[in-house]
């Protein structure tokens, strides 16, 4: 699963540029990025001093096993069957509101949550879909629970059975920046599946997607659209936490929740732990100790930092990188 944030402003205004062009009820938000009783993730307050703090290495030394295979779908040829695959980990609060990790600590393990969730409805209900439902200005007030119970049932009256929401307090653009827009991401299955990616036959009397949505639009204000095709369903999850909104002062704010058929009641998924395994020979990932004497950035905002790596196993002819021992 690909965590690149690249340009977030830029995929923001590609992503949102038929919503809200002329609204004349656009609200900037305050010094705080927040608007009434929510706030944008990520401008809370620090947890602790140890938050984004370098931790430890784990890796691979599985050298045997690295000389051939490819890491991040590059071809390595090493010259040296003596390679290792190190990933860096950093200390992290795992809050939404923390401006240090809550971008790759929180937002991270909650894609890869709803990643596994996701795994398991695409066996019962088919392709996971990106949709974007956009509230009316006329519900823009309206408390966050019944908010998210009108916005389900624009879901369910276009076909859209079930998946994940992450709620959206506010857009983005070069004129107002982040402004206040309430609207639901979600990742979930539309019933018979979305079938007019590439239609030209037009929607007018259409029974796919498209034909419903609009005219569904005409009844309750409601723009559901789906966008364009996924790389992968967590890299879309984490892309989109890392933006959503919180409500401030609620310890336990859940930013994404379930709905319809992917429902905690309505599907059942074994929790398993996730392994971190090495992407070149898979086998699970251990905690090492290095005793080189390279300098190695563990600065993440530093522009030489890379939180995966691959290096030589030894320097001047000893190992450098260990297996920890128990501490």
């Amino acid at each position: 699963m690909s965590y690149d944030d690249g340009s977030s402003a830029f995929k923001l205004r590609e992503e949102f540029r038929d919503f809200g062009k002329d609204s004349p009820d656009v609200e900037p938000l305050d010094a705080k990025f927040s608007y009434g009783e929510f706030q944008l993730v990520g401008h809370g307050k620090v947890t602790n001093e140890r938050c984004g703090t370098f931790s430890s290495y784990w890796g691979c030394v599985r050298t045997e096993l690295h000389h051939q295979l490819s890491l991040d779908h590059k071809d390595f040829t090493l010259r040296t069957k003596k390679r290792v695959y190190v990933r860096k980990v950093h200390h992290s609060c795992d809050k939404p509101s923390c401006p240090i990790c809550f971008k790759y600590g929180w937002a991270v393990r909650e894609a890869m949550k709803i990643e596994a969730r996701l795994k398991e409805g695409q066996k019962h209900f088919g392709v996971v879909e990106h949709v974007v439902a956009s509230v009316p200005v006329r519900d823009y007030g309206l408390d966050f629970n019944e908010l998210r119970l009108k916005a389900v049932k624009a879901l369910f009256d276009r076909g859209i059975v079930g998946g994940v929401l992450i709620f959206h307090g506010f857009r983005y653009n070069l004129r107002h920046y982040w402004y206040w827009s309430p609207h639901f991401h979600v990742l979930g299955f539309i019933l018979g599946g979305y079938m007019c990616r590439g239609c030209k036959k037009g929607c007018v009397g259409c029974n796919g997607f498209e034909g419903r949505t609009r005219r569904m639009f005409e009844r309750d204000g409601y723009i559901v659209k789906v966008l364009g095709e996924r790389k992968t369903v967590g890299g879309t999850a984490w892309y989109q936490l890392n933006h959503a909104s919180i409500k401030v002062g609620v310890c336990r704010f859940h930013v994404a929740t379930w709905f319809g058929n992917c429902s905690y009641r309505k599907l059942k998924v074994t929790a398993e732990m996730r392994k971190q395994v090495c992407p070149i020979c898979n086998h699970e990932l251990v905690k090492l100790w290095y005793f080189g004497a390279k300098k190695i950035p563990l600065d993440r905002s530093s522009p030489d930092f890379r939180r995966d790596f691959v290096d030589e196993l030894e320097e001047s002819g000893r190992e450098v990188w260990v297996v920890a021992t128990r501490e």
